[in-house]
């Protein structure tokens, strides 16, 4: 049986940040194994759905190794052996013994451990899962790894054979980031989904009204308040025609969905406390522990308490949440004074031209919206009970994104002539 100090399950974005963190603080070699389930070391996740899907000068491994996302090396499989770091790829943790500080592999291997970092993450929430008629069909593609990446760049080039014809189902990120990629690589592409408008959970109607227009004069076709309730195939059985819950037909030779995450758990019933309901994941506290304190869990799969909104426990399927909390986790685990994880809501997103970010809770009372929409330099400020809880702006330079967050972290009241300040209000703080 091998033994670690330290062992990190998954192989995603944090445990790349981990190695950083580990590395940093001294860390000796054979005191840390990486196990993950994918052929390659850490990479940075977010250029999946971005430039890997471009079709010129696409990005790939091992340009985007961590840490290179984060301003960091690129940690590629030599660095990892240079500093005596385990990296275990294609191997899959099937059990997890608690009480013995055990976990083994589909190999038959059995490692322990002094602390267990768990950074398993989310997996993709699929029509097998629905129980969507068609849902085996040929031409039906996920993105979470290298490996869909590369079937979906497969089955680009297999559409523009046929009809060239793509669905999106999923009007969120993972929708909106690979509906244009679609496009960028001339396919005709259909987005689905139920909600009333594009990114409901963050955009306002006015927000969201900007992308429809701008994607709708990239040719691409918005479906809204609709559901794909089941897929048609061919004689080959690859998909032809997405069925919609309204009665509707719309014809592909391509789906891409993306329609939301799951944490991957499963393993770690009966060992570590589960969230039952919303979020999910598994439960930490606010140094990122577990229900046993020599384990952690950081990244997608940790539901924690958040201080913004009062400890309510959230997940955050972000990358800057996986860095950060890879870095405190690990620092705990080696021994650092840390105080309680505080992490600042962050999403972003760049598709064609476009580039937006967003600070802090979308959950308040009041929006106050800025900037000229016709410009492409717009925002909006999210207030609760009087003070401003998050910021979202687009078109910005490091400069306008370093105001916002400004803005968001101080909680300023929010003042009468909010519209008129727009990001100005930075320098009145």
């Amino acid at each position: 049986m091998s033994h670690f100090k330290y062992v990190v399950l998954g192989g995603g974005n944090s445990s790349g940040y981990a190695a950083r963190q580990f590395v940093n603080l001294g860390g000796g070699p054979r005191e840390l194994c990486i196990i993950t389930n994918e052929a390659y070391v850490s990479y940075e996740r977010p250029a999946l759905s971005k430039a890997y899907l471009f079709p010129d000068k696409p990005a790939r491994l091992p340009g985007f190794h961590t840490c290179v996302g984060g301003g960091g090396e690129r940690q590629d499989p030599d660095w990892y052996a240079k500093h005596g770091i385990e990296f275990m790829v294609s191997t899959q943790v099937t059990e997890l013994d608690r009480e013995e500080k055990v976990v083994k592999t589909d190999k038959g291997e059995s490692i322990s451990y002094d602390t267990l970092i768990i950074a398993t993450g989310a997996r993709p929430v699929t029509l097998w899962d629905l129980k969507a008629p068609g849902a085996d069909l040929k031409g039906i593609y996920y993105l979470r790894n290298v490996q869909d990446a590369d079937a979906l760049i497969d089955g680009i080039a297999k559409a523009k054979g046929k009809g060239g014809k793509a669905v999106c189902i999923g009007g969120g990120y993972i929708g909106m980031e690979c509906a244009a990629a679609l496009a960028m690589n001339n396919l005709e592409v259909t987005m689905v989904f139920p909600e009333s408008r594009l990114f409901e959970r963050l955009f306002t109607p006015e927000i969201a009204e900007f992308y429809e227009k701008f994607y709708a004069e990239k040719g691409i076709t918005l479906v809204k308040g609709a559901l794909c309730k089941s897929l048609e195939g061919d004689e080959t059985g690859s998909v032809t025609t997405a069925v919609l819950d309204n009665g509707t037909k719309v014809q592909c030779d391509l789906v891409v969905v993306g329609i939301g995450a799951r944490p991957n758990t499963e393993i770690f019933k009966g060992q570590v406390d589960l969230v039952d309901g919303p979020p999910g994941g598994i439960k930490v506290n606010s140094k990122l522990q577990t229900s046993d304190e020599n384990i952690y869990a950081i990244g997608d799969v940790a539901a924690f308490p958040q201080s913004l909104e009062g400890g309510k426990l959230t997940r955050q399927e972000h990358v800057v949440n996986c860095r950060t909390s890879a870095a405190y986790a690990m620092s705990s685990a080696m021994g650092e004074k840390v105080g309680d994880y505080e992490y600042l809501p962050y999403f972003y997103s760049r598709v064609f031209s476009l580039s937006w970010q967003f600070y802090g809770s979308s959950d308040a009372e009041a929006v106050t919206h800025f900037g000229d929409m016709a410009s492409g330099k717009f925002g909006a400020f999210w207030v609760k009970e009087g003070k401003i809880v998050g910021g979202f702006y687009e078109g910005g330079d490091p400069e306008d994104f370093s105001a916002l967050k400004s803005i968001v972290v101080n909680q300023p009241k929010a003042p009468e002539n909010l519209a008129d300040l727009g990001l100005g209000l930075a320098s009145r703080m």
